[in-house]
């Protein structure tokens, strides 16, 4: 079976590897970060090799994703199915690597290894986190921004396979009516199955573009339209 973040990117990557693929807003800060293919897909590989040469995770892991609707998660999460992990959108017992924000840290106590992302636009890492807790961005910066994907596991996403993921999101882009050409705007969270395959994975399945916003402001969801070249609002 094909790789996940594989299947996702390497169209992506093929077709437009420079044009914006994500752009993250946040209302509050005023953050704006916008990612090309190329830099998302970086982020991802850096993800991955932190999860094979750090934890020494093997195809097949299981690993927690705590996180919320956010560039970064993305990365995570296309890092960790990359890795040839199943990722888990829920704590579990047996899962052997946690990768949580730091209000999700209690969550995830019985997990061997637990790494946390601060989600700070510069990169700044989570404060006062226990002993033997990982910090994400001091860890993963040093990894390369290239892997070479493993195969998946036979579970992708909270028991579904790859090919199920994968049909799971092209189903969903088609009752959305997502196209290549279009550009989501979107402040829907990705807590649980549905709502990540709807509110990320259906729009890289569509080769699309999403602009993705946290905390957001009905005015500036609205002047986003324009600005931002919106064709679809969810």
């Amino acid at each position: 079976m094909t790789n996940l973040s594989a299947a996702l990117l390497d169209p992506i990557l093929q077709q437009d590897p420079a044009g914006p693929r994500i752009t993250y807003y946040d209302d509050v800060s005023g953050e704006r970060i916008e990612l090309s293919a190329l830099t998302l897909a970086n982020w991802a590989a850096k993800t991955a090799n932190l999860i094979r040469d750090e934890f020494g995770l093997l195809p097949g892991a299981r690993i927690c994703v705590l996180l919320p609707a956010h560039w970064q998660s993305a990365a995570v999460l296309l890092g960790c199915w990359w890795a040839g992990a199943e990722v888990l959108l829920a704590p579990a017992d047996d899962a052997e690597l946690a990768l949580v924000a730091a209000d999700r840290l209690a969550e995830v106590e019985d997990v061997p290894e637990v790494a946390v992302l601060s989600l700070d636009a510069f990169g700044r890492p989570a404060e006062g986190l226990p002993v033997g807790v990982t910090d994400y961005a001091t860890s993963v910066r040093v990894h390369g921004d290239q892997f070479r994907p493993d195969s998946g596991a036979s579970s992708a996403l909270d028991g579904l396979s790859i090919a199920e993921v994968l049909t799971a999101a092209t189903d969903s882009a088609a009752a959305q009516s997502i196209g290549r050409a279009d550009r989501v705007l979107s402040s829907s969270e990705w807590g649980t199955t549905t709502e990540l395959i709807d509110g990320l994975l259906a729009v890289l399945a569509a080769g699309a573009s999403l602009v993705q916003v946290a905390r957001p402001s009905d005015d500036a969801m609205t002047r986003r339209m324009g600005t931002e070249k919106i064709t679809i609002r969810r």
